[in-house]
């Protein structure tokens, strides 16, 4: 992509969340959906910025919300000559409701099948996390996944979603810890993005979905990090069925976490 118009899109998604998200961070209510996730008035007007101006910068693709109808989401995913960008204008929407100041806007550029461009922006940090695809991941700029020391699983911190898990393995998980201690943040892309800086060593999230993981799992890779579903498959199709991840940054490591989760990784 062309240097400058990176540029302007990186400006645009930082000052569209600093406005949007920041501005009414701790002064929103939030109401229920269907599948039992919150929404803020956050989330709209974040997900409206964006669409626009997406649109304004490129108007030849088309942006894919997850506040989108799911028939129009099917529709767009379908369209595989036109580039879509997956948007979720605020990943994290249950921390940003509590107060809890762990959340991002993620989005990624899908074309034809495969993860172009991703950015996460954390604006309480003001942290950009970005990646395009065989260049390598950064953190404001800074290379992401070079020199970090290796930490052995059992010495490790794990960040675990425990809530979709299978019962029997979040039990193992609970009884008997591979890790030294472990978290749960609440933001999938966001999560992605501190395993590809380091922050925490192995993951695992039973089930999410594309606007979830896009972004945040290419930077992962892009870092130089690996996943793999519980089902093993290494690297499924980018589409809207919902998957399950493990990863981990060091390759390693990688490997003794998918040991220990009786995973064997495949390509399918």
């Amino acid at each position: 992509m062309n240097q400058g118009i990176l540029l302007e899109l990186e400006r645009s998604l930082r000052t569209a969340a600093e406005a949007e998200l920041l501005s009414r961070f701790n002064r929103v209510s939030a109401e229920v959906k269907a599948d039992g996730s919150l929404l803020t008035a956050a989330d709209h007007a974040m997900q409206a910025r964006l669409e626009q101006e997406l649109s304004t910068l490129f108007p030849d693709y088309a942006v894919l919300g997850e506040e989108m109808d799911a028939g129009r989401q099917c529709e767009l995913m379908a369209a595989e000559d036109r580039g879509v960008w997956v948007l979720d204008p605020l990943d994290g929407t249950s921390n940003f409701a509590s107060g809890i100041p762990y959340f991002c806007v993620s989005l990624a550029l899908i074309v034809r099948g495969s993860v172009q461009l991703a950015l996460v922006y954390d604006p309480v940090r003001q942290e950009l996390f970005e990646a395009q695809a065989g260049v390598g991941a950064r953190l404001n700029g800074a290379p992401l996944g070079r020199h970090l020391p290796l930490t052995p699983l059992q010495h490790g911190i794990g960040l675990v979603d425990y809530k979709r898990l299978p019962a029997e393995l979040a039990r193992r998980l609970a009884t008997a810890p591979p890790y030294s201690s472990q978290r749960s943040f609440g933001s999938v892309a966001l999560d992605f993005c501190w395993l590809a800086a380091g922050r925490v060593h192995v993951y695992l999230h039973g089930r999410h979905k594309l606007w979830d993981y896009a972004a945040g799992l290419t930077i992962l890779h892009e870092a130089g990090g690996d996943s793999v579903t519980l089902e093993g498959v290494s690297r499924p199709p980018v589409d809207l069925t919902p998957r399950s991840s493990a990863a981990a940054l060091d390759a390693g490591l990688f490997r003794e976490w998918c040991t220990w989760l009786g995973v064997e990784p495949r390509a399918d």
